[in-house]
């Protein structure tokens, strides 16, 4: 691979990396306000869901907050991987 082609990956990949970046912190920040919102509702007495149910809500979306999480990890280390290994093929070529 020449230095024009890894140079033209390499600007491929970063905007894939902003695109998903992006996209996952405005998901997240949806997620999160969906989130408030039910919490406020169970909270403000108006909802009829015993204590039991909403303690099992809570570890319910506390578990997938941990799941993002270590989605978002696994993409960012995906990310790194390929970031490097065009580094070292730039430097192989240049």
């Amino acid at each position: 691979m020449n230095m024009m082609d890894t140079k033209m990956v390499k600007q491929v990949i970063e905007f894939q990396k902003a695109a998903f970046d992006n996209t996952f912190n405005v998901i997240s920040m949806l997620q999160d306000q969906t989130e408030k919102t039910f919490h406020t509702f169970l909270e403000g007495g108006m909802s009829p869901m015993p204590e039991e149910g909403k303690k099992i809500l809570n570890e319910w979306t506390e578990s997938f907050k941990k799941g993002r999480e270590e989605f978002k990890k696994v993409m960012d280390d995906g990310f790194k991987r390929v970031e490097n290994y065009f580094a070292r093929e730039n430097a192989k070529t240049g």
